[in-house]
């Protein structure tokens, strides 16, 4: 059987406001905003992304019930949700200390790349990663 080309583009987020969230991952984490169109009078669709051209996008979707509402910042039981690479991880980390973005450690080194974990808005864990370049 012939394998199909396949990726990941986007991924959903659950948020509490489309405005407040654009707000934290564009002004804050310096996303882009790739799409924001009214569906119906309560939901949109909201897309950010850390690139204007590659990787995984990141819908942000409002919470529709208070089941969905319950697991905002917590869609992973607590573990590391996202993974966000840069490379310039101590400008990065300076720039994101700088905009009062949430970290829970210190960055630490490990075989791969610099690490440092940070909660987003709404308590969502990220790791902001630097890989060594050979």
């Amino acid at each position: 059987m012939e394998k199909a080309n396949l990726k990941l583009t986007q991924l959903s987020l659950v948020v509490t406001d489309y405005d407040q969230a654009i707000a934290y991952y564009t002004q804050i984490l310096g996303f882009y905003l790739v799409e924001d169109v009214q569906l119906t009078p309560e939901k949109r669709w909201v897309v950010v992304s850390p690139s204007e051209n590659e990787g995984a996008k990141i819908l942000l979707a409002k919470a529709g019930n208070a089941l969905q509402a319950e697991h905002i910042g917590n869609q992973t039981g607590g573990r590391v949700f996202l993974f966000l690479e840069t490379d310039n991880f101590d400008q990065t980390y300076a720039n994101y200390c700088q905009q009062g973005v949430e970290f829970i450690e210190t960055p630490r080194t490990e075989t791969y790349a610099k690490v440092v974990v940070f909660k987003d808005l709404y308590g969502n864990k990220w790791d902001l990663i630097g890989r060594y370049q050979i």
